[in-house]
């Protein structure tokens, strides 16, 4: 899946959409303690109160939020055994396309079962299961407006689950209007943090309009933090990698060609000769245009086209070897480039930390000058420090 499959699904999530229809929601309630389900219900979707609806799709929302390899993955499913009944690939694919809700409940179960098995909770948790059908529309020629652009829809049948903490209710003091007087709460009820969920999974993931059953998009609590035994043995995935973790592999094998000191007029050329892939990809969304990635002929292409000299194809896969033990390895761009449309790039001094864009960083350089290092940035306009205007001063004075 890409972020524009993703962003097209989440913004279904909302009341009386008719392009996503939930049929069934399973919930189930796990006590911190213990390793059982302490309660269970299931129902079709259209019998909770609209309150409720509301509540929950504002949670199956928020399990798709966030950025891809960062908090969301696509995960591969490890190869299944003829006779392991218990693989969430088969639970999941099976669920989806029985008519029998009994069927799915059972299905839905056996995946709880798993996410207790071996796990100690901090909190109480709640995981839901849903099941439904989202509905993407057919791309039309603008000559064809007599018929209605939602007649012909793709279908999707899919699965969604959130994984949810609990917490009791803060004890406050409160008016009773009835009595006329002042006393403490009494709430006693578990709060679920359905505005906050801890994890959650899609099932399948789709791409080019066609579901991919060998995929599953799994989202992390966290940005950057996987729980990598949760993707194991509760969704049988495989390994995966996060984009800080591809940033830190391109670092080293960069710093394993070239060393690890470079100028800022390098770095930002870097920078810029990857993001002007990521610029063709977002021009070409409507093409049959894959996600940019940097194998070794790439990162070579790279490096010669920023001005960095002595770089050859030998030396480059020889990094990959020593980095990633993988001279096919393939890093994707998005991951590598900081964000153009902020000031994402951190530099660090025991003076001062500064924070600029990365097409900016060509303006920044490090001098000496009298036996002292100095931090220079080449500027168009008055600085002004707390209200005041900086006076030029000549530095070679």
């Amino acid at each position: 899946m890409n972020k524009k499959d993703i962003a097209a699904i989440s913004k279904q999530f909302k009341m009386d959409s008719d392009l996503l229809k939930i049929a069934d929601i399973y919930n189930v309630y796990i006590k911190q303690e213990s390793s059982d389900i302490y309660h269970e219900e299931s129902q079709s979707f259209s019998l909770l109160d609209r309150e409720q609806q509301e509540l929950f799709l504002t949670n199956f929302k928020k399990v798709l939020g966030g950025k891809l390899d960062v908090k969301l993955f696509e995960v591969k499913f490890q190869s299944q055994a003829e006779e392991q009944t218990d693989h969430t690939q088969r639970l999941l694919y099976q669920g989806l396309h029985t008519d029998d809700v009994g069927e799915w409940k059972a299905d839905m179960q056996r995946i709880a079962l798993k996410m207790v098995q071996d796990i100690q909770y901090e909190k109480d948790m709640v995981v839901t299961f849903i099941r439904g059908n989202y509905y993407k529309t057919t791309k039309r020629n603008s000559d064809e407006t007599e018929i209605n652009v939602r007649d012909e829809v793709y279908t999707t049948p899919f699965i969604l689950s959130s994984m949810n903490q609990t917490e009791l209710p803060k004890r406050s003091l409160v008016f009773d209007f009835i009595e006329r007087e002042f006393k403490s709460s009494l709430l006693a009820d578990t709060v679920i943090k359905l505005a906050s969920p801890i994890g959650g999974f899609l099932f399948p993931c789709f791409t080019d309009n066609a579901a991919d059953v060998n995929h599953i998009l799994y989202a992390a609590g966290k940005a950057n933090k996987p729980d990598l035994q949760f993707i194991e043995n509760v969704l049988n995935g495989k390994e995966i990698m996060t984009a800080e973790e591809d940033k830190a592999v391109f670092e080293e094998i960069v710093k394993a060609i070239i060393g690890d000191e470079v100028n800022s007029k390098t770095l930002a050329s870097v920078y810029d000769e990857i993001n002007y892939m990521l610029v063709m990809e977002e021009e070409n969304e409507d093409e049959d245009w894959s996600t940019p990635t940097l194998d070794t002929k790439e990162v070579e292409r790279v490096l010669k086209a920023s001005g960095v000299k002595d770089v050859n194809t030998e030396k480059v896969e020889r990094a990959f070897q020593q980095v990633v033990d993988d001279k096919t390895y393939e890093l994707k761009a998005s991951h590598i480039v900081p964000s153009y449309a902020s000031k994402s790039i951190k530099i660090s001094t025991k003076v001062a930390n500064i924070t600029i864009s990365p097409q900016d960083l060509r303006f920044v350089r490090q001098v000496n000058h009298n036996g002292k290092r100095y931090l220079m940035i080449e500027v168009e306009e008055d600085t002004m420090i707390e209200g005041f205007k900086l006076i030029p001063e000549e530095l070679l004075k």
